[in-house]
């Protein structure tokens, strides 16, 4: 237990503590009732469940009573567990911040989410949370991008970031490789808060030990502060047969306890005592105390502990993270407490009603406000202290659309985008600036060197670089506050949880980043969920997936992606390209970057390769207003990059690093009298857009289907691409034409190029035969 140094500015200790502990028995009242409604009140025509978790907000009402109520500064940032959004909103709408007749919209069309929602919850939310893990992780990021932020563009503020996470979240690897990296362990404003109930979804947890996960967080540099144990308890751990009683409960299984927790004072008498050493001295202790004692004592958990939570925050040691692992009871003061199937369990009636008196509310006017006195002087207060002034937001600076030089000879489009973030530090230095590269140590390997060697590597402090004078060191890692790449360890989890918080900041404080992270393509699918999540939250930010798909031949099916080109299709709030010229990814690099900091943007995907590919074959355009037709129909999706003589036969719609295999096709049909068009498709997603708006799905533009499909020249179509070919098998939609995809739809092999394609099906001879198929000949 940690030390008592709480004071109040406001009140005396004791008053304070019962000023706090009414207004938490209003929160737990509030957050039950506002889930009762929602499941027996308002009207429910299908009868499908509302759902909710009582339980789960009673577990964490008094962490989130002393936090509000006492401990935030208006600085501070707070994610809050999923099941706990009930609570969250009863918190605020005891601030002002929520209107009364808002609880009862809780999981209502537009009404109050069922997890909290930064973009979509109408009372202030600081992380969105539902995807179990990564909005206890969260914090950690919203950390960092504060302290980049605040040292490049001052007006980030100061403030912990907090996290309430359930026990059960700590299963997620996401929580353990946030923990241990690198970046962590000097973010002193970092505050994890977990809800120890020892209960997941299903059961009451075997075997979770406090002990094993304090250490695990201390092995990685965190304070550890435990809450065990209230007042009450600690009181009888004083008496005669204390020590037995502290033994008994510090030995005893989880299963063992939660079930004492469900019992009459009679049974607690005969259970609680045990049948070993310690049932003599526990008999007499317990003999002592009359049933309301007993009934209390044994849920008299640290978590619960007002005055013991106010003692931990003022033992936090700001430099460094910290843990507080709180002893709790889910569904605590519910008549569901303890039992291992409360997570989703209703009070009937009867048992809100019980709930209602005992904690001074009205179920036939659950939203009456505080009565006068202390606790609602106390709420007004807080209220005021927590409001924070509007944000005033910077338009991020104008990005180019074209630097104006055509690539030559051969390249990658890897190695544009390298070159693109290089020239766009000349080009517009004010845009530039704002750029920040995140990498999960894979800098080095996907063309970052430049761009590291220009800007540096961003580190709270200035750190010596002990090869700057080695001759045969390329690439300078010069780490300093002034950086503007962020190298965290190989986790892709963390590098997309750090994105969207950078993405956000535009929002959070006002200042707009361009945020970019890069990793190999094979690994965005592991990263997928959290940078989706980032999304949902409002993180805008740039993914460069590189090298991808079966033409990083010789490294094999290991690091070969196959699903991802179809992401433009599938992720709402995120528009993808996959350019096949260095020129095509300069102008989707610049578009990507002109959509991020602003509330009418949103997030790209890039998918390049290390292909090398004779850049003559984009055949630019060099007149000025061709130049910029064809740029801008890179930049919507699709262009003509070849047209045949007259009606063509066939259509090649290819997209990529395939782009070569199609033209070459082109040329061997033609020379069999067929006559192929070859688009170069850059974006499935823009294109399935513009045919959704065709048909009044969708509101896009679709002029880039008459430029690059015309009508007068449709034909059957053949799609290509390096990765799974439904991505482009709705090409054959624009113009109802037969339509055969070609892709990669099984594991690749390692091998040279040809032999990868022709295993795949990929490759020109496969193009050629698909198109004759088509068009018929013989």
């Amino acid at each position: 237990m940690v030390p008592d140094t709480t004071t109040s500015p406001r009140t005396g200790r004791q008053e304070l503590l019962t000023a706090l502990g009414e207004i938490e028995q209003r929160v737990l009242w509030l957050s039950a009732a506002t889930i009762d409604h929602a499941n027996r009140v308002r009207p429910n025509p299908t009868g499908l469940k509302v759902g909710g978790h009582q339980a789960s907000c009673a577990s964490m009402v008094s962490i989130m009573t002393t936090l509000w109520f006492h401990e935030l500064t208006a600085d501070d940032r707070v994610s809050v567990k999923p099941h706990a959004s009930p609570a969250l909103h009863a918190v605020n709408h005891l601030l002002g911040e929520l209107p009364a007749e808002a609880l009862t919209t809780l999981r209502s069309f537009g009404g109050l989410q069922s997890y909290p929602s930064r973009t979509k919850d109408p009372d202030p939310v600081d992380y969105s949370t539902g995807s179990v893990g990564i909005g206890a992780t969260a914090p950690i990021w919203g950390a960092l991008a504060r302290r980049y932020v605040e040292g490049r563009f001052p007006g980030a503020g100061t403030g912990r970031q907090y996290a309430l996470l359930g026990d059960a979240e700590l299963d997620e690897g996401a929580c353990w490789e946030a923990v241990q990296d690198p970046m962590v362990a000097g973010l002193g404003e970092v505050v994890w808060i977990v809800d120890l109930n020892r209960q997941s979804l299903d059961r009451v947890v075997p075997a979770l030990s406090a002990e094993r996960l304090a250490g695990m967080f201390e092995a990685a540099g965190w304070q550890v502060l435990t809450l065990k144990y209230g007042e009450q308890l600690t009181e009888l751990f004083s008496r005669p047969g204390g020590e037995a009683l502290r033994t008994r409960l510090d030995t005893m299984g989880n299963p063992e306890y939660q079930r004492l927790l469900r019992c009459t004072p009679a049974e607690l008498r005969d259970r609680l005592p045990g049948t070993g050493s310690t049932r003599e001295p526990l008999e007499r202790l317990v003999a002592t105390l009359d049933d309301d004692a007993l009934h209390s004592a044994v849920r008299n958990l640290g978590g619960h502990d007002l005055g013991a939570l106010l003692d931990a925050y003022a033992a936090i040691d700001d430099t460094r993270p910290t843990v507080i692992l709180a002893y709790t009871v889910k569904g605590r003061g519910l008549h569901s407490e303890g039992h291992p199937q409360n997570h989703s369990s209703l009070l009937t009636r009867d048992q809100l009603a019980d709930l209602a008196t005992r904690n001074g509310a009205d179920p036939d006017d659950p939203w009456r406000p505080l009565p006068d006195g202390a606790a609602a002087r106390l709420c007004a207060e807080r209220a005021e202290e927590l409001r924070r002034p509007p944000v005033e937001r910077i338009a991020p600076p104008p990005v180019p659309t074209d630097f104006g030089r055509t690539p030559g000879g051969t390249g990658t489009t890897q190695q544009a985008f390298g070159r693109a973030l290089l020239d766009l530090s000349r080009s517009a230095p004010e845009a530039a600036a704002r750029v920040v590269t995140v990498s999960p140590d894979v800098s080095s390997s996907t063309n970052l060197g430049g761009w590291l060697n220009k800007v540096g590597v961003w580190s709270p402090t200035e750190r010596v670089d002990w090869f700057a004078d080695d001759a045969e060191t390329i690439l300078h890692w010069r780490e300093n506050p002034t950086g503007q790449h962020v190298e965290l360890g190989i986790a892709e989890t963390n590098l997309v949880g750090l994105l969207g918080e950078l993405g956000a900041t535009w929002s959070r404080w006002g200042q707009p980043l361009l945020p970019i992270g890069i990793m190999y393509d094979p690994f965005v699918n592991r990263a997928l969920e959290p940078w989706q999540f980032g999304i949902y939250a409002g993180g805008q930010s740039l993914l460069v997936g590189t090298p991808s798909g079966v033409t990083l031949a010789p490294e094999g099916g290991a690091h070969q992606s196959i699903t991802t080109p179809s992401l433009g299709l599938e992720q709402p709030g995120c528009t993808t390209w996959e350019p096949a010229f260095a020129q095509d990814a300069e102008w989707c690099v610049l578009a990507a970057l002109s959509l991020l900091g602003r509330p009418d943007g949103g997030s790209a995907y890039l998918r390049l390769s290390t292909r090398p590919v004779d850049q003559s074959l984009a055949a630019v355009p060099a007149d000025p207003a061709a130049r910029e037709r064809r740029r801008r129909q890179a930049v919507a999706g699709a262009y003509g990059l070849r047209r045949a003589e007259g009606t063509p036969d066939v259509t090649l719609a290819a997209m990529g690093a395939m782009v070569p295999e199609a033209l070459a096709a082109a040329d061997r049909l033609a020379s069999l009298g067929v006559a192929a068009d070859v688009v170069c498709v850059t974006s499935p997603g823009l294109l399935f857009r513009a045919t959704q708006a065709r048909r009044g799905l969708d509101d896009a533009p679709q002029w880039v289907l008459d430029q690059a499909f015309p009508a007068e020249r449709a034909a059957p179509l053949v799609t290509l691409l390096d990765g799974h070919p439904h991505t482009l098998a709705f090409l054959g939609t624009v113009h109802n034409t037969p339509v055969t995809p070609l892709g990669v739809t099984h594991f690749g092999q390692s091998g040279a190029l040809d032999e990868v394609y022709r295993h795949h099906g990929i490759d020109t001879e496969s193009v050629v035969r698909a198109a004759l198929d088509l068009t018929h000949r013989p």
